[in-house]
């Protein structure tokens, strides 16, 4: 987001000093502290489906069936599966090491002691994308293991290498490219051109979607840092460049929110480095807000809310009126900067927060508050795309290979 920040009354060393302070929220705090959360997810749904903020690579979509079509091969108990399986996840994470790779490895840190495996992470966007066929959580496909491996056995299949009677529906989608013979002793990140075909037809098999014209129309944009921020934005299809138009302007909107929360926080806390901080961040986002006036006075709300509805996403009335209740303030005002000293505006988010969290709100209550670290969901919401744009650029430079 660009940034006006006036610094004239502090010297050198305090102006950089802030300036890290506001990056490093910007960049890496964009946690749900206000209720958000539905509306933002059921956009980047809409956007990105298949994707999440904890996925790193793409060939990740690939690792998680190959390490189970490998214990199907081995015939494997359904028993232990679950331990045979981790340990082979274990082992992929000492393949890539070993292949050179460490940016986008899960578990490179915590190795053989990873609590979350890069399985569980990948599995709903697996069932999103039809790479998987199974229909159910891990923990279900686990149970089901060995009655999965008896219709496996005794189905006869076509010549598409699909069950004649369905009764035998394959775990794994039958397209999908052949497993590495190397997999667990040396293993790289980036996709073949065949793999990369493969991901890009499954994503394209969704529909229209955002993410499936990065695939498939686009080159990669890493310094892009929203997707609307995108070089070829103004190439994207008119459907998809309205889903975007919504979702930047409620980015963009509702960061004020965040923002505003924050600095009150730091003002009740009394630190004053932070009060400034979040003063002159907040005081940027006005003079944002102020230079869109065109776009957020044409902004049809209705239709917004139509979208967020077609995402199948649950926002409940509560969260609907505070969303509102904000941007009728925030696009009302003459001068949103103004917005910040509201006792209207603040009373607003007070109440926001003591219905999300009750006894937990740090608003009014010190004892909460001396758990807050300095920033509390301050970074404006980007929709996953700093994972997404990862993702698709490992696609369309497979492509390239």
């Amino acid at each position: 987001m660009a940034s006006v920040f006036a610094w004239v009354d502090f010297a050198e060393e305090d102006r950089r000093r802030m300036a890290d302070v506001i990056d490093l929220f910007r960049e890496q705090d964009t946690r749900d502290e206000l209720g958000l959360g539905a509306v933002r997810d059921g956009l980047a749904d809409l956007m990105f489906p298949g994707t999440s903020t904890i996925q790193t690579r793409a060939r990740y979509f690939l690792f998680v069936p190959w390490i189970y079509q490998r214990h199907e091969a081995k015939a494997t108990a359904g028993s232990d599966v679950s331990k045979k399986a981790r340990a082979d996840e274990i082992k992929l994470i000492e393949a890539l090491v070993s292949g050179g790779e460490r940016d986008g490895v899960i578990g490179i840190e915590r190795r053989a002691q990873l609590q979350r495996l890069a399985s569980s992470i990948y599995w709903a966007g697996l069932g999103v994308w039809r790479v998987r066929r199974f229909m159910g959580s891990q923990e279900q496909y686990h149970r089901s293991w060995d009655s999965l491996s008896r219709r496996r056995r005794t189905s006869a299949l076509d010549d598409d290498n699909e069950p004649l009677d369905g009764s035998g529906a394959p775990t794994w989608d039958p397209e999908l490219p052949d497993r590495p013979e190397d997999l667990l002793k040396k293993s790289k990140l980036a996709l073949s051109k065949k793999e990369a075909e493969y991901l890009q037809q499954r994503i394209l098999g969704l529909g229209e979607t955002m993410l499936g014209h990065l695939v498939s129309h686009t080159k990669p944009a890493p310094e892009s840092e929203f997707v609307w921020n995108h070089p070829e934005h103004d190439g994207f299809p008119i459907t998809l460049r309205d889903q975007v138009e919504h979702a930047r302007l409620f980015s963009e909107a509702m960061h004020g929110a965040a923002l505003l929360y924050n600095l009150m926080l730091s003002e009740e806390r009394g630190d004053e480095e932070l009060r400034t901080a979040y003063r002159e961040w907040y005081a940027s986002w006005a003079v944002l807000l102020a230079s869109r006036g065109d776009a957020f006075r044409s902004w049809r709300r209705d239709s917004f809310w139509t979208l967020v509805e077609s995402s199948r996403a649950h926002v409940g009335i509560r969260a609907r009126r505070f969303v509102d209740g904000w941007l009728d303030r925030a696009l009302g005002a003459k001068n949103p900067d103004t917005l910040a000293d509201s006792p209207d505006a603040r009373a607003l988010i007070t109440e926001r927060e003591r219905i999300l969290k009750r006894a937990r709100a740090r608003l009014g209550n010190p004892r909460a508050l001396e758990r807050w670290n300095g920033s509390a969901g301050a970074g404006q919401i980007n929709y996953r795309w700093h994972r997404v744009r990862t993702i698709v650029a490992d696609v369309l430079q497979g492509l390239e290979t």
